[in-house]
């Protein structure tokens, strides 16, 4: 698939590009060129590939699920306004 220098103007101009008349051969050209690697791209045979999750075959180090703060709630509470069961108690603020 080509495109053609009318359509590369209303694609500038869509993008709100300004590109003057000296520049609209050299973007129709690499149009055209991202366009048919595309092309090339699809042409290639994927049948019984599995599409993979990330591009690098690599796995996440994971940190173990461990509790590494104290429990400080009564702390932070102690000095709040309002407290009722472990809930901080604020004005409401919608009617």
């Amino acid at each position: 698939m080509a495109l053609e220098r009318s359509e590369v103007e209303k694609i500038a101009h869509l993008a709100r590009l300004g590109l003057s008349d000296s520049e609209l051969p050299q973007t129709t050209a690499t149009l055209n060129s991202i366009l048919g690697l595309i092309d090339n791209m699809q042409a290639v045979d994927t049948t019984g590939i599995e599409p993979l999750a990330h591009p690098l075959e690599t796995t996440q180090r994971l940190r173990a699920d461990a509790v590494t703060e104290a429990n400080q709630r009564d702390a932070y509470q102690a000095i709040a306004p309002a407290v009722e069961s472990g809930l901080y108690l604020v004005p409401k603020v919608i009617e």
